[in-house]
């Protein structure tokens, strides 16, 4: 058995056995009980500047083999979403190539017939978010102006995902946030561009703990007033809303708005930390699934989905619990570091071949924070290649100062 030395919050530390990889099995037919997107992450080339500031450059097969990865699980991808650094790194530059590429490689996996995607279509297979952040935020006026800005820039932004193919998410606005002045221009903008599409979307709502920049989003600091004004322009263009992305990590929220949607509407939980019984349900609902943990826990995540399928709910519920713990400490405070952790999960798993993130963003976590995650991945059962992950994971540590 592999085992390594891990350090503790005291300076000191303590020796590590490494558990025997657990055999998670790919799905043998589409999973149909819930609909589950994993949000992707982006995987820089090694040799590229990432720093702050600079424009990103990607390793599109490493990226693009992640999304594959996930497909061959029977998850949807989510993409150009806040886990693939949106306004955190990838520049809209970078995004546009994103979205098209993947809707390129969905159509290919729609083509080969592969069972556990057998029936589903490219926007089945991927999402992709539709936001405003090609806006210099600095250069965005005030009032009606700043109102058409926000639109113009959306615009161009769905046009860009829906003729790659893959569903629209109308992702929550820097901009709009910045230039709303009340309920009605958040009405405004979103009425206008669900008139406008002519294909249900997703309506992503992001909470201040995944970005400050979206405080009072809805127009109120008050989240019951924020959710009325929310599920009023639902109801007015239900057949516009495939479904809702909610992230404000609030359990007993998300179950009342799950409650008031209107018929057909989906809630896609967006809750990392509360997923297992938010997806398991409370007998009259449950939630569908739009998550960045799912990029990390995406073979647990299939296996407890196909246990739903097969009607054993218990041991499904049983399989998401044991990720709990690794998803709250990827999670944790300051908890727009999570993409921290899904990249160094996806290295220690060896989908990447350096350590490394867009913007430098790979730096966002400690040393001791991340050889938690190690821990806690092996205690679930996701390193693939326990021997390899315990290889990386030393090394990590050795060039950080880590003694052995």
């Amino acid at each position: 058995m592999t085992s390594l030395l891990l350090p503790n919050h005291d300076g000191g530390t303590r020796l590590y056995k490494v558990r025997p990889a657990t055999s998670w099995a790919r799905p043998t037919s589409p999973l149909t009980s819930r609909r589950a997107y994993a949000a992707a992450h982006v995987i820089p080339e090694a040799t590229a500047d990432n720093t702050p500031g600079t424009p990103a450059r990607l390793d599109w097969d490493a990226t693009m083999a992640y999304r594959h990865e996930l497909w061959s699980y029977g998850l949807g991808v989510a993409d150009a979403m806040d886990t693939a650094q949106r306004g955190m790194g990838l520049d809209w530059a970078a995004t546009q190539q994103l979205i098209k590429r993947t809707g390129v490689e969905a159509a290919s996996v729609v083509a080969s017939g592969n069972t556990a995607t057998a029936g589903k279509t490219v926007r089945d297979l991927v999402s992709c978010g539709a936001g405003t952040d090609q806006l210099d935020l600095d250069s965005v006026p005030e009032g009606p102006a700043g109102i058409k800005t926000v639109l113009d820039a959306y615009r161009e932004q769905i046009a860009v995902v829906s003729e790659a193919g893959p569903k629209v998410i109308i992702m929550a606005s820097r901009a709009l946030a910045k230039v709303a002045a009340s309920p009605q221009d958040y009405l405004q903008v979103y009425s206008t561009l669900l008139s406008e599409v002519d294909q249900p979307v997703i309506l992503h709502w992001l909470g201040t703990m995944f970005d400050p920049a979206l405080a009072g989003y809805w127009g109120s600091d008050d989240v019951a007033e924020s959710t009325e004004t929310f599920l009023g322009l639902i109801r007015d263009h239900a057949d516009k809303v495939d479904g809702v992305k909610v992230s404000l990590l609030d359990a007993s929220h998300e179950v009342a708005l799950r409650a008031a949607l209107p018929e057909g509407v989906r809630l896609y939980t967006g809750d990392d930390l509360n997923y297992p019984e938010l997806i398991d349900g409370d007998g009259a609902h449950h939630s569908d699934a739009l998550l960045g943990i799912f990029a990390a826990i995406y073979p647990a995540a299939s296996v407890a989905l196909q246990k739903y399928d097969a009607g054993d709910a218990a041991n499904a519920r049983a399989i998401l619990d044991s990720t709990r713990e690794l998803g709250k400490h990827i999670f944790s405070a300051p908890t727009f570091y999570y993409k921290t952790g899904i990249a160094f999960m996806s290295w220690l798993n060896g989908k990447q071949p350096g350590f490394q993130m867009v913007g430098g963003l790979h730096s966002g976590r400690s040393v001791v924070h991340l050889a938690r995650t190690f821990e806690l991945a092996d205690q679930a059962g996701l390193l693939s290649d326990p021997a390899l992950a315990a290889f990386r994971m030393s090394d990590y540590l050795r060039i950080n100062g880590v003694s052995a």
